[in-house]
């Protein structure tokens, strides 16, 4: 397939990710294993067909809560096709890229082979580098792929503004995620940005943060909620474009801060929480991959807990 879905180029691909996170959150699946770790393909089909039915606004398969640091280029390719043949155009698929540029580069090859809308540049690996190597690293990977790109700021990636007018100026960068939660900084970034440039709130558990981001000018933000809970991450980005702070209210302070209560009690959880919650709904996701560690007992009986009560606010049924 063409890069962009159809044929688009990175000005259209970033017009219908500007509108679909106007309708739905962004979604982040995660990737389908057996018990024994290996791919479930058909489990990842019917657990993204499950996600691209409850409406987001976009979807990033093979991101950090798909476990893109634990796939090999076979998989890969398996789980960003699946993601696009379910998807069928109807919302654009953002595969992840990462570690440095020339495998970020051979990850896009394959993204864009398997017919992705555009890619998420995931935070490079180990090593922390001055601006101008921030630049370059970009710069590399746009030169050696058509697809639109959004950058991920988190860890060791910071832009300043200057930073971010360069690679503003890039033809297929169109935008960048935040995880830093340093809104001063974030502030000065859409300020330096051309009025097109997408911003996404990537904050762990972004529901959270995601009032402080829109004050900004952020709104638009991820949701590992809604891998495993949709109704919740529904709800909540409802109320928040609605502006209903009693729903908004109840949900963060009868679920979400909970959530991030329980998630902050072992290093993965952000991953491996998410993967048992949709496990307790039934979902075919399997256990996450090593260094991942799934929830101890006592954990996932308050997690099962907490999402009965999370449901319960909603009006859903575990």
């Amino acid at each position: 397939m063409s890069p962009g879905t159809g044929g688009d180029g990175s000005a259209a691909v970033a017009r219908r990710l500007k509108d679909g996170m106007a309708h739905g959150v962004l979604s982040f699946p995660l990737t389908s294993f057996h018990d024994d770790g290996a791919l479930d393909p058909d489990g990842h089909r019917a657990y993204v067909a499950e996600r691209i039915a409850a409406g987001p606004g976009a979807v990033f398969p093979a991101c950090g809560t798909g476990e893109f640091f634990s796939l090999d280029e076979d998989e890969y390719r398996q789980v960003v096709a699946i993601t696009v043949e379910e998807s069928a155009g109807r919302v654009p698929v953002v595969a992840g890229v990462g570690y440095g540029w020339a495998q970020a580069a051979r990850f896009a090859r394959i993204a864009q082979d398997a017919g992705a809308d555009a890619l998420l540049v995931l935070p490079h690996y180990l090593v922390t580098a001055p601006q101008d190597g921030l630049v370059a690293q970009l710069e590399a990977l746009a030169a050696r792929t058509p697809l639109p790109l959004v950058t991920y700021q988190r860890g060791q990636v910071a832009y300043t503004a200057d930073s971010l007018r360069r690679i503003a100026a890039l033809p297929n960068v169109i935008g960048l995620k935040d995880g830093h939660s340093d809104l001063d900084r974030l502030q000065r970034l859409t300020l330096a940005a051309p009025d097109d440039f997408l911003f996404f709130n990537g904050a762990a558990t972004a529901e959270i943060q995601a009032r402080a981001y829109a004050t900004v000018g952020v709104p638009a933000y991820s949701s590992a909620v809604h891998a495993f809970a949709p109704e919740i991450a529904g709800a909540f980005f409802t109320a928040l474009r609605d502006g209903d702070a009693d729903t908004l209210g109840r949900l963060l302070r009868g679920f979400y801060v909970p959530f991030v209560e329980l998630r902050d009690r072992a290093p993965g959880y952000a991953v491996s929480l998410v993967k048992a919650a949709a496990r307790l709904r039934g979902r075919p996701v399997g256990p996450v991959r090593a260094p991942l560690t799934d929830p101890s007992a006592r954990d996932l009986a308050d997690l099962r807990t907490l999402l009965d009560a999370g449901l319960d606010l909603v009006g859903a049924a575990l």
